[in-house]
């Protein structure tokens, strides 16, 4: 069919090339077609003996070469030279059923050299005109070891001297064939024709070249004639040599076992090609041919025109191969042989060579769209799937996804994959960082096939990008008579950032136990806070007004990172109240409701010395520590509660007998202060209130009569801190003075109880500072933890 066939004639060589495209799916076979034995079918013993090639050129296309003196070749007076191969294709390995084509070859080469040698993959050969003189005056060592057995040569017949380190052999025609030869004369011309590595050849190094060798000589006799020819063939096994970025080619200059008079040498022309086709100006590929008196050097870049990179795997690791046919023809002169042209055909490949797939982020923050470039890579890769966060797609389904994949082309005739990802694709891993944030990550897995094998290659790579998205929420508080109020957006609340009192995490069980309530709609959440409930921070209490302040920190879900505070801070009128803090302060304004009034200035507490700090008509206002004005304390469970009372001195009538006469009212006013005995306090207070428990902290105001139970009391705890100004602990600070202490000192410390009682004992549980008066404050640095 049109196009199956391609044939040319190179030289001395007969070239052919098969579409394979037509051979998809199908079997061939070669055969020669000899007009007068028939067809015969091609292998590789016959091949290496006859001076064919059947090899594939980069493109996998089948590839036949034969030489112009190969059997079954028609040979018209040395100059016209015909061919002729049947190729069969079946669709069954058997190749039965195959369909036969008839393709004869014709080449004309009438420009013999007096000798010529080629060196093809997989044979030898060399030819020499009859005509020229057989013997030289400069005799060789093989030349003179062949003449002794001259006189055994029979007659009328062709024979074979071999000549090697094993020592001299001597053979018919018939008998070399059977060792892989061919020996024939033509019209003008002797041939021998050799493979590599036989038992007769020999291996020697020239110019740091590893040169196969058969050392022949080709004898007839007949009548007064002898007749010697020199058969000597020598070719290059090696000579190859690669770096990162270019391979070389180095064949010997002059080699000894052919030139007789190394003296005489005279190179009269290089050409070098690659495939069937002479390359005139290397330069112009790249190519660099260097000459000098020992070698030729042919320097290819790896990815050079008329070569082929190839994509491979190996050991999971991308990389190529770079192969190219190379041929190389050099004639020169010499004194024993007038012309010798010297052809060698190479086909080079180098070795794998990794190349890292980069990845390159083109993402633009602002569009929201991650752009990923997956290369560089060869025409030969294809794309068959990709997995992101571990969920594969096909291109078709990744496309239908609402992900883009695509292929872009780059300057150097690589190509690579472009991936555009939404960050909201929920395959996209997302991250709260910072303060206002967001990582997003993209976990890409390729899968791609290589070359016409089609090996599979697998790649992962992990895109990031953070962009600052997320708006911090801002609070608003405000206040009643009676609540504070906080109202802040939901939008990240319990995903992004918590919000905690103090340490502990503002819930719905902590909001309801400390008397808060919140609610929430579909944008925001609002916290109502009773001025008397836990958490609410007193800035300044005086008679019947109130400061009052609640906290919320606003901290990371994850790592509780502190990013905000919000406070609402309002003024309180409050005719009535108790407020117990942590420090043991107690501060009080009590309601007179009597009838007749008193006169609150007279009110006092357990020790008559504790007066009201301010007064009016009906109120009073007191203020002291739970170690003075006589409070008693006592251990209910879990809660130390400490207990005053407010009392009224009432003033007498004096009379001459009793009974004494007053116009006083009986006033007494319990004061009770409940703080929880093994945890840290929250500063708090609560109005008094029957229906429910009294929490840590809380106080309660209750009046009390005289006739009231009388209950066992105990002193109130009598602890005592001081700061030493050194170990000895023999000198320290006054009270409320301000120390200047570098991080690396050290701060010494006394806690001292001074009750008597032998039930009361005193551990030292937390110590630690912080920068304001509050404890609950941040940051805050643990001196002793736990004891």
């Amino acid at each position: 069919p049109p196009g199956f066939v391609e044939s040319s004639c190179r030289s001395r060589i007969f070239w052919m090339k098969l579409n394979k495209l037509f051979l998809q799916g199908k079997f061939f076979q070669l055969e020669i077609y000899d007009p007068y034995a028939g067809p015969v079918l091609l292998d590789e013993k016959v091949a290496s003996r006859c001076g064919y090639v059947l090899s594939e050129d980069l493109w996998g296309n089948p590839i036949f070469r034969a030489s112009v003196l190969g059997c079954h070749v028609a040979n018209e007076a040395d100059e016209l030279f015909s061919l002729t191969v049947n190729i069969k294709v079946s669709s069954f390995s058997s190749m039965r059923a195959a369909v036969t084509y008839t393709y004869p070859m014709y080449c004309s080469y009438p420009s013999w050299a007096s000798r010529e040698i080629v060196c093809e993959e997989n044979y030898m050969e060399v030819s020499v005109k009859t005509d020229v003189p057989a013997v030289s005056n400069d005799y060789t060592v093989a030349w003179m070891s062949a003449l002794p057995e001259t006189q055994n040569v029979a007659y009328q017949q062709w024979q074979l001297m071999f000549v090697s380190p094993s020592g001299r052999k001597r053979i018919t025609v018939s008998d070399a064939v059977k060792l892989g030869y061919s020996f024939n004369n033509t019209l003008s011309r002797v041939y021998l024709r050799a493979p590599y590595h036989s038992n007769e050849s020999d291996v020697s190094m020239v110019s740091g070249v590893n040169m196969n060798m058969v050392t022949s000589t080709s004898m007839y006799r007949q009548r007064w004639l002898l007749l010697l020819i020199d058969t000597t063939v020598s070719c290059p096994v090696d000579g190859i040599s690669f770096t990162d970025t270019t391979l070389t080619w180095t064949v010997p200059s002059v080699i000894p076992t052919l030139v007789v008079q190394e003296s005489t040498f005279l190179s009269k022309n290089i050409v070098m090609g690659a495939d069937d086709q002479v390359i005139v100006n290397p330069e112009e590929k790249n190519y660099l041919v260097e000459h000098n008196e020992t070698h030729i050097r042919v320097t290819v870049p790896i990815g050079a025109e008329g070569g082929k990179l190839k994509s491979s795997v190996s050991g999971g690791v991308y990389g190529v191969i770079y192969s190219i046919n190379l041929f190389l023809e050099h004639t020169w002169t010499d004194a024993g042989w007038q012309t010798t042209k010297y052809t060698v055909f190479k086909s080079i490949t180098t070795p794998f060579m990794p190349q890292i797939p980069t990845v390159i982020n083109n993402t633009v923050p602002e569009e929201r769209l991650f752009n990923v470039a997956f290369g560089h890579f060869l025409p030969d890769v294809s794309l068959v799937a990709i997995a992101i966060g571990n969920v594969p797609f096909t291109p078709r389904e990744a496309q239908y996804h609402g992900l883009k994949v695509y292929e872009t082309l780059f300057s150097n005739r690589t190509k690579g994959f472009i991936l555009e990802v939404s960050f909201d694709d929920p395959y996209v891993l997302k991250e709260y960082v910072n303060r206002n944030e967001t990582k997003y990550t993209l976990l890409v897995n390729y899968t791609l096939s290589m070359g016409e094998e089609m090996t599979l290659y697998y790649h992962a790579a992990e895109v990031e990008c953070v962009i600052a998205d997320i708006e911090l929420p801002e609070a608003v508080g405000y206040c009643d008579e009676e609540n504070l109020y906080l109202t802040l957006p939901t939008f990240g609340l319990h995903q992004y950032w918590d919000l905690y009192l103090g340490n502990m995490l503002l819930n719905q069980h902590v909001a309801l136990n400390n008397g808060y309530l919140a609610a929430t709609n579909s944008t925001h959440l609002i916290l109502q806070i009773p001025l008397f409930a836990v958490g609410v921070t007193y800035e300044e209490v005086s008679f019947q007004k109130i400061k009052a302040r609640f906290d919320v920190v606003l901290r990371k879900v994850r790592t509780m990172e502190t990013l905000q505070m919000f406070s609402v801070s309002c003024h309180f009128n409050s005719s009535e109240f108790i407020i117990c803090h942590p420090d043991g302060t107690i501060m009080i304004s009590a309601q007179m409701k009597t009838v007749p009034a008193i006169d609150m200035s007279k009110t006092k507490l357990r020790d008559s010395s504790c007066k009201p700090r301010e007064y009016n008509e009906a109120h009073a206002f007191f203020k002291f520590h739970v170690t003075t004005c006589g409070t008693s304390v006592r251990f209910e469970g879990d809660h130390i509660i400490y207990e005053n009372e407010i009392s009224y001195e009432k003033e007498t009538l004096p009379a001459q007998s009793t009974p004494t006469i007053t116009r006083d009212p009986d006033y007494r006013l319990t004061v009770l202060c409940y703080y929880q005995a093994k945890e840290t306090l929250v500063l708090g207070a609560f109005v008094s209130d029957s229906a429910t428990s009294s929490p840590f902290g809380s106080g309660t105001a209750a009046p009390r009569s005289n006739t009231a139970a009388y209950r066992r009391i105990r002193q109130a705890l009598n602890v005592v801190s001081r700061v030493s100004k050194d170990e000895s602990f023999m000198e320290f600070y006054e009270p409320n003075m301000v120390i200047l202490k570098r991080s690396v000192e050290p701060v010494f410390l006394e806690v001292e109880l001074k009750d008597e009682s032998p039930s009361v004992e005193l551990y030292l549980e937390n110590c630690w500072v912080t920068r304001s008066l509050d404890f609950n404050s941040t940051p805050r640095w643990n001196i002793t933890v736990d004891g």
